[in-house]
């Protein structure tokens, strides 16, 4: 079961000590009472919707929070197609069959990878 999440006044101050203040994840983990991986969890996700302090006036906790915490939603197909891991199985079975042969053959076919 997952643990519960911190209140956002907690995820606010990492944030504030982070960008403001500069303060290392050891300093901001005993300031705020919790780990340095949360710490750089927390770091991580902020940085990746683009938000450093200070936060913007209109994004009020529940706002921020569901900008941070966001569903696993709808993810794009991917630009590169996978190989058909069937194949690659059947294929490997085979005598004198390498994983190397059946890349450069897949590379052959889809240079872009």
């Amino acid at each position: 079961m997952p643990a519960e999440r911190l209140p956002m006044r907690k995820i606010r101050e990492v944030l504030r000590l982070k960008y403001a203040c500069g303060v290392s994840d050891r300093v901001i983990s005993r300031s705020v009472g919790i780990g340095r991986t949360a710490i750089a969890e927390y770091v991580r996700r902020a940085a990746v919707i683009g938000i450093t302090w200070p936060i913007p006036e209109e994004l009020d906790d529940t706002a921020l929070e569901r900008k941070l915490f966001a569903p696993a939603g709808y993810n794009p197909p991917r630009s590169k197609p996978l190989p058909d891991w069937g194949h690659v199985h059947a294929e490997l079975r085979r005598r004198s069959v390498t994983l190397a042969l059946l890349w450069e053959e897949y590379r052959g076919h889809h240079p872009d990878g």
